[in-house]
């Protein structure tokens, strides 16, 4: 559902329809923490489904920030630091599924958090859009982009730690 939803976010957030690109925002926002809760109750995990759900919130949290960016509601660096960090990311899981496992690697906590900062920094600039408020909070900025910074530090420090525990297996 969250993939379906990209275009009309998307779409809403770059004509000017800020109300409905949080509304859209939101729902697929909330289907992700659903689906999350659902898995981990239920035990209902697929291997195509952690390939599925990292791809969707990267394809929403990509999508969105380029869109608002474009808009000039979010400062040329953040853009390059949340952008560098998911393109990182997704190249680092690429690699780690081609040289240590073919299995997806596993979030980590640092990493759902981070999701969920970028997700309230996304929404407190759409309500502002949507209220027509003219403000900045650079604030949440700089929260975002350390949140961001540590947690590729993190997934960084996994991989290096996993390559290397398969080059030192005999």
């Amino acid at each position: 559902m969250r993939i379906g939803l990209v275009y009309p976010i998307l779409n809403a957030i770059y004509i000017g329809d800020y109300l409905l690109g949080l509304i859209y925002f939101i729902i697929a926002s909330l289907t992700d923490a659903l689906d999350g809760f659902l898995a981990r109750r239920m035990n209902w995990y697929t291997e195509l489904g952690k390939i599925l759900d990292p791809v969707a919130d990267k394809l929403l949290l990509i999508g969105t920030i380029f869109v608002l960016w474009v808009n000039n509601f979010i400062p040329l660096f953040v853009f390059i630091i949340l952008i560098s960090r998911d393109v990182l990311i997704l190249l680092g899981a690429a690699m780690h599924m081609t040289f240590v496992t073919s299995n997806a690697p596993n979030p980590n906590l640092l990493g759902k958090i981070t999701t969920g900062v970028q997700i309230a920094y996304i929404i407190q600039i759409l309500i502002l859009q949507a209220l027509g408020a003219n403000i900045h909070i650079l604030w949440l900025d700089w929260l975002t982009i350390i949140v961001t910074i540590l947690s590729l530090g993190v997934y960084g420090s996994e991989w290096f730690k996993s390559i290397k525990g398969q080059h030192d297996k005999p």
